[in-house]
């Protein structure tokens, strides 16, 4: 990693890669997408509470080419170099949110306390990918910018020193953040449609982040490729309870 990258996430708590997918394999990866909500809608597809989203988190079930956007030779270099470790997944889901009218609106959290033992004060990455294009007039995601070495405030007092960035760009377009560091999407009136896929990556030597994306056998057990078996290699309870009642046996150990 280029360490003025490193530094900009170090001082700012996210960093912007750019447009990573482009022309026909963006075409394809949308599609996919679409395929997937269109296919899913009715069972796999569920609302996230107070974020006026629905998402499907179990892509790795549903549309295996996600796995694409997963293990994206940049997206996972870069990743690593910010955690300082070998990674492993600890979620992946589509999310879609509709066209919208009424007053623009946030709902500002961490989704998990700051890492004190990091460097960088993370335990996992959040990658988000556009698949749509983001500007002023869209939905789109928000940060309140928070260096590693700053002291960490409440919401009203962090938004006062860090103000907020909203993140624009053109489909494709992905973005690295601290998940601890105060974000949120920004809700607008517009009638077009957000998509995104959004990966949280962890470190092997740290507990899985949560219970809602499966893990499928054919990753962790049965890839060919030993680092891939790796990367898929740290479960949850959910992923754990599919395997065993689906007869899996040698089902990764808890951290």
């Amino acid at each position: 990693m280029d360490p003025k990258d490193y530094d900009f996430f170090r001082q700012n708590g996210y960093l912007t890669l750019g447009q990573l997918f482009t022309g026909k394999t963006l075409t394809r990866l949308l599609a996919g997408f679409d395929h997937d909500r269109e296919t899913w809608s009715g069972n796999m597809w569920r609302p996230l509470t107070g974020s006026y989203q629905t998402a499907n988190c179990d892509p790795l079930v549903t549309w295996p080419g996600v796995e694409e956007i997963i293990r994206h030779p940049q997206i996972l270099a870069s990743t690593e170099a910010l955690l300082g470790s070998p990674l492993c997944l600890s979620e992946v889901c589509l999310r879609h949110m509709r066209p919208y009218e009424g007053e623009s609106w946030r709902h500002w959290h961490r989704d998990r306390p700051h890492w004190q033992e990091h460097p960088l004060r993370t335990q996992y990455i959040h990658a988000l990918i556009y698949l749509a294009d983001v500007d002023e007039s869209t939905h789109c995601f928000s940060i309140s910018p928070e260096a590693a070495n700053e002291p960490i405030l409440d919401e009203e007092a962090q938004l006062a020193r860090g103000g907020i960035v909203d993140l624009h760009g053109p489909a494709g377009t992905v973005v690295l953040f601290n998940l601890s560091v105060l974000h949120s999407a920004t809700i607008r009136p517009t009638p077009t449609e957000r998509k995104s896929v959004q990966i949280y990556y962890g470190r092997r030597d740290q507990p899985h982040l949560s219970d809602h994306t499966v893990l499928p056998a054919r990753l962790w057990r049965d890839h060919p490729d030993a680092q891939v078996r790796a990367f898929y290699s740290v479960p949850n309870p959910k992923s754990r309870a599919f395997a065993k009642a689906f007869g899996a046996e040698d089902i990764p150990q808890d951290l």
